[in-house]
């Protein structure tokens, strides 16, 4: 028996009663959802030779393991213990695959690398609290990688080139306290930095050679947006992502000398997204747009044949992650909505592709359900944009809705698979994703219409949207909860505390509480950072902001808490550390509310090891059928095998009526 196969039988015994009858498919194990990929992310090597990819090994911890084009001989080549790899690269070398991880999720990533010939891993960074990020590979400096760390100083990145073979840091850029991010050019200097400047702010300056001093190319104020994306071949010029002088953030060529420059792809719509630039040609081929799903502007004619034979391949929203030296060959990702991620490689002579793998096999042919975009008007007018799932099989009238809040909250959700969405509709559950302001890729005065709204009308766009559900006759105004990680966790805690009849149940993950201790706990290394934070949130040292601050944190109205949460927190996580959830925690039980309050010692900004991941959703997946009336697979014992979930209850705690049972 397939897994696959199995997954269905033994849904199909737990769910033999009311709600399948009224046309439900069977429930999905969430172990397909949220457990591993089979394989994920292929990376082509620069000689096109080997594919890089993660996939778990027999302790269920996912590696790097490279095969063979054409071959099915597979080796992992690094021996994670715990936490499984996830971030991953080709060195230019052809020969090293390079990879970050961390402590426990506390975010200090190190750059390892690990040599497919000999086997050898080897940490390249190993500075104790010191954080490092990849800045560049170039195919015309195979040993070398540029990095960037906080080695000097924990709030400040400055840039390195790393000699692979001899393990040698090298200093190539001195960050002289404001630079948030350096580029190199297309012979690997580091020409680029981008600044933040103390008024929220962005500034872009170059220089003409690595050792030559850095000037200002352009300074936009706070209401604009700015991306440095890359230099011309020949280095006299730059591509930009930038809103000046438009609402919408286009892309552009600008001269390093005077003012000239060109765009090369925008839209009145939406703001630019993903751009391709030829690593070798160094060269815009095109750029992403997302609307309700994402589309691309052709600039480079060479690519054109190859975007138009693209889109008949698959019927998913496709990106190109990973190309040969010679680009002969790249590897096309095409993300769906029914169904999981795939891979195909693309030969561009023969204009075919063939399929590489999927990452999770064992939903193909699941009966998924179709994630909707669309928009409603917020009750200032605003024009909202986001996503509708409904659960497959039953009529969309008076169904319990999730309110599924993204984080960021300078960020958004996108059209594609996702399976959080998929888990919930499965149950039986409406799921809404607005983009509510302040969301990125709609303009600019879209994201600074969200600024130090916080708990205002961020917050009532979110409540617009569910009451636009409830009028369409969608959503069950008596069955509506509100679920989000991050700025969604506080959401939840927002929808807990300041509209506290409108929802049925919260579920926060690692939200933040308290804005004054979540401002005045950020890592060193966001200083560059914080100027967004005053201009966007409110300014923690400033008086004046006290009384806005204090009126935008859930924990100083939990008084008015009067609905359960289930709340989940990393005890490491260093963006909204421990007391974000602690303090809201404390202040629920001073209140007499209820509270589930999910701990995990091992776990950071999010729950990245698997058995933890399964064991919250499986715990949340309760919580909802309490609630909202769902179904729910049983959960087995007080943890899922491997969890180190560490579990306290505040209050009565919720009524088990219908807990672990398939309604």
């Amino acid at each position: 028996m397939t897994i696959r196969i199995r997954a269905v039988a033994t849904a199909l015994l737990l769910c033999a009663s009311g709600a399948a009858r009224a046309g439900l498919p069977p429930l999905i194990e969430r172990s397909l959802l949220f457990g591993n990929p089979e394989r994920a992310m292929p990376l082509l090597s620069p000689d096109g030779t080997r594919i890089a990819y993660a996939a778990p090994d027999d302790k269920d911890v996912l590696q790097v393991w490279v095969r063979t084009v054409g071959k099915e001989d597979a080796k992992a080549i690094t021996a994670d213990k715990k936490r499984g790899i996830r971030i991953y690269l080709w060195a230019e070398d052809a020969r090293t695959v390079l990879y970050l991880q961390d402590n426990d999720g506390d975010e200090n990533f190190h750059v390892f690398g690990a040599d497919v010939e000999t086997g050898n891993v080897r940490d390249y960074t190993p500075f104790q609290g010191v954080r490092a990020r990849v800045v560049d590979v170039n195919p015309d400096f195979p040993d070398a990688v540029l990095v960037s760390t906080n080695q000097r100083r924990r709030d400040l990145f400055d840039a390195y080139r790393l000699d692979l073979r001899t393990g040698a840091l090298t200093l190539v850029a001195r960050n002289p306290g404001d630079v948030s991010t350096w580029v190199a050019d297309a012979r690997m200097a580091v020409r680029g930095a981008l600044v933040t400047t103390p008024e929220g702010g962005t500034e872009i300056r170059v220089r003409d050679s690595a050792t030559a001093p850095f000037r200002r190319l352009l300074k936009a104020g706070l209401e604009d947006t700015v991306a440095l994306e890359g230099f011309s071949k020949d280095g006299n010029s730059v591509f930009l992502g930038t809103s000046i002088g438009h609402d919408t953030a286009r892309v552009v060529e600008r001269s390093l000398r005077g003012k000239k420059q060109r765009t090369l792809a925008e839209s009145a719509e939406v703001d630019a997204g993903e751009v391709l630039v030829n690593p070798r040609r160094h060269v815009v081929e095109a750029v992403s747009f997302a609307t309700g799903r994402t589309e691309w502007k052709v600039v480079d004619p060479s690519v054109a044949a190859d975007f138009e034979a693209l889109k008949t391949v698959n019927d998913g929203d496709f990106e190109i992650v990973s190309r040969d030296r010679a680009d002969r060959m790249w590897i096309v990702r095409y993300t769906r909505d029914r169904g999981p991620v795939r891979y195909y490689l693309w030969d561009r002579s023969a204009q075919t592709a063939s399929l590489v793998h999927s990452e999770r096999p064992s939903l193909e042919g699941l009966p998924l359900a179709a994630r909707q975009p669309i928009r409603y008007q917020a009750r200032d007018g605003l024009t909202i944009h986001g996503y509708l799932t409904l659960p497959v099989g039953v009529e969309p009238e008076k169904l319990p809705l999730v309110l599924y809040v993204h984080g960021g909250p300078w960020g958004r959700d996108t059209w594609g698979y996702d399976p959080t969405v998929q888990w919930l509709a499965n149950r039986g559950y409406a799921v809404l994703q607005p983009n509510f302001r302040g969301s990125t890729g709609y303009g600019k005065k879209f994201l600074h219409a969200g600024d130090r709204e916080w708990g205002k009308a961020m917050h009532t766009d979110l409540v617009d949207g569910v009451s636009w559900a409830i009028a369409k006759g969608i959503a069950d105004g008596k069955r509506v909860a509100i679920y989000g990680g991050s700025y969604g966790g506080y959401a939840a805690l927002a929808g807990a505390t300041f509209t506290p009849d409108l929802f049925k149940c919260a579920v926060d993950i690692v939200g933040p509480s308290n804005l004054f201790t979540l401002l005045r706990s950020v890592p060193p290394y966001w200083k560059a950072f914080a100027s967004i934070f005053r201009t966007r949130i409110g300014n923690v040292d400033d008086p004046a902001d006290e009384a806005l601050l204090k009126a935008a944190s859930p924990l100083f109205a939990a008084d008015r808490i009067r609905i359960p949460l289930l709340i989940g927190q990393g005890a490491n996580d260093p963006r909204v550390k421990q007391p974000e959830s602690e303090q809201i925690v404390a202040a629920i039980e001073r209140n007499r509310g209820t509270a589930t309050y999910v701990l995990y010692p091992d776990e950071g900004h999010g729950f990245a090891r698997p058995p933890n991941r399964m064991d919250f959703n499986a715990r949340a997946e309760q919580f909802l059928a309490e609630q909202l009336g769902g179904r729910a697979e049983p959960m087995q014992g007080e943890r899922l095998p491997g969890s180190t979930a560490v579990v306290r209850i505040v209050g009565a705690g919720p009524s088990s009526s219908v807990a672990g049972v398939a309604r």
